[in-house]
């Protein structure tokens, strides 16, 4: 089926796999418009032709392509028939901007048809009296759910588990369990395995589905049951458990609290969602824009950006008081001035390089005190053959463009220490910020920056004042 700009007939949009984008990826303008006029129109019908059958992720990005005023007009129209789950797919801006204009006896009825780990992602980040006040409208059993979920602290497999799971003694049979499993109301919509618990609720084991389907009705749950190697403490920070999933293909794990007791379960689709966050998260750390979102207002963009900005102006301070120091020779030689900037640049883009790996290695735990000896005299030789390189070739270019040898040579040298300083500094200063307990992705661009400026302007200019001569 291929869909249309032009709907005929009133016909809703065509949706037929995610037929709502356009050929970029994005939300196509015509089904946008035609959303925006049912809003303006409030034409509730059509809004829950065209709606009810999207995926909660397309559902999140029309959202995100929406005005605010008709994002709020369009949970409000839609009423009950609104797939919150959808709200856990937006940035953290719209979905407060949304559900804070909601009553909370509103949100309260939602929450209870969703999962427990995405409602707990919606109730994380309202103020302590709309949580306590939603929650005490849940009823007694989710409510306490939540609130376990909640005491959790952020950030950890405690807050990311869903509490609905299935879990059973070992003394039933395969065909106890599987006609609990058929009577039963009260199961998650989808699970891969079935927990096995003592009577206190600690974890003894697990069995997989395609397991109970393939043994006799008679044969005791203890009999096929396998030790759970990967249960995960609930208080495991969400990127540790993400790499848990990772080193041993696991598609759901055990959440256990201090006492080993059964309390949640952690599924792929949660950990895909924090693989990438924690990724995003690195990736805005190293450029000074902490947890930054499209959404967010000038005024809050502005104040998040200010902190490293200021702390860069006070090492530029620094770099320009180290070509201070040589003001007499850049007098004397113009083509100091002109040349400064490329050694600087080159080291610069360097240190990046071997920053940006260094960062990521230390966040997947793959550089470590065993192998880092390795891999800073790895990186300091990569420093001085891409130095060496580079320096023949700008010393050549410097050289010609001067008609001075000695110059070229001289650019060359200082090419060499400081592309030789950008990569030390490049995976020295993260292992240091590392080792002290602080965030490397945060505060390494700043630093390692400065050194390929204060390195590079000093070699630079003061090999030529030695070669040169000059006062």
């Amino acid at each position: 089926m291929t869909g249309t700009d032009e709907h005929e007939n009133g016909a809703a949009p065509e949706t037929a796999e995610s037929g709502i984008y356009g050929e970029d990826g994005a939300i196509r303008p015509a089904f946008l418009a035609h959303i925006g006029a049912a809003i303006a129109d409030r034409d509730i019908l059509t809004l829950k032709q065209d709606i009810t059958g999207l995926h909660q992720s397309e559902l999140g990005d029309l959202i995100e392509a929406m005005l605010p005023e008709q994002r709020r007009s369009l949970v409000e129209l839609m009423g009950k028939d609104f797939d919150f789950t959808a709200l856990t797919e937006v940035d953290d801006a719209i979905r407060l901007d949304i559900v804070g204009a909601l009553p909370n006896d509103q949100i309260a009825k939602a929450l209870q048809q969703l999962d427990s780990d995405d409602a707990v992602y919606i109730l994380e980040d309202l103020d302590g009296a709309d949580q306590e006040e939603i929650l005490s409208r849940l009823p007694f059993t989710e409510r306490i759910r939540l609130r376990r979920s909640l005491d959790y602290p952020e950030e950890t497999a405690g807050r990311r588990m869903q509490t609905e799971f299935v879990a059973v003694p070992p003394f039933w049979t395969v065909g106890q369990t599987i006609d609990y499993m058929r009577e039963s109301r009260d199961l998650p919509d989808e699970f891969s395995q079935i927990f096995v618990i003592d009577p206190t609720f600690k974890l003894l084991g697990a069995v997989h589905l395609d397991q109970i389907l393939r043994t006799q009705r008679s044969v005791k749950i203890e009999e096929i049951m396998h030790e759970t190697r990967h249960a995960i403490p609930a208080t495991m920070d969400q990127e540790e458990a993400a790499r848990e999933f990772e080193q041993y293909d696991l598609l759901s794990a055990a959440v256990v609290d201090e006492n080993e007791r059964l309390v949640g379960v952690l599924t792929i689709d949660d950990v895909v969602d924090v693989i990438q966050e924690e990724a995003e998260e690195d990736l805005m750390r190293m450029g000074g824009v902490g947890d930054e979102e499209l959404s967010d207002t000038v005024v809050a963009t502005s104040r998040s950006r200010a902190p490293w900005l200021m702390v860069n102006l006070a090492t530029a301070f620094l770099s320009a008081s180290v070509i201070g120091l040589f003001d007499a020779t850049i007098q004397q030689m113009v083509a100091l001035a002109i040349l400064m900037p490329i050694v600087a640049s080159m080291g610069g883009n360097a240190g990046t390089q071997t920053m940006t790996v260094t960062v990521r290695a230390l966040a997947t735990r793959n550089l470590d005190i065993y192998n880092a000896g390795r891999v800073i005299r790895r990186e300091a030789t990569v420093g001085i053959l891409n130095g060496a390189t580079f320096a023949v070739l700008i010393g050549a270019v410097a050289g010609l463009w001067f008609q001075n040898l000695g110059l070229g040579g001289v650019i060359g040298t200082a090419m060499i220490i400081n592309m030789l300083a950008a990569a030390l500094a490049g995976i020295l200063i993260p292992l240091l910020l590392d080792r002290l307990g602080a965030d490397p992705a945060i505060a390494s661009s700043v630093f390692v920056t400065m050194v390929t400026d204060v390195v590079g302007f000093f070699a630079f200019l003061g090999l030529a004042t030695l070669w040169f001569g000059f006062a």
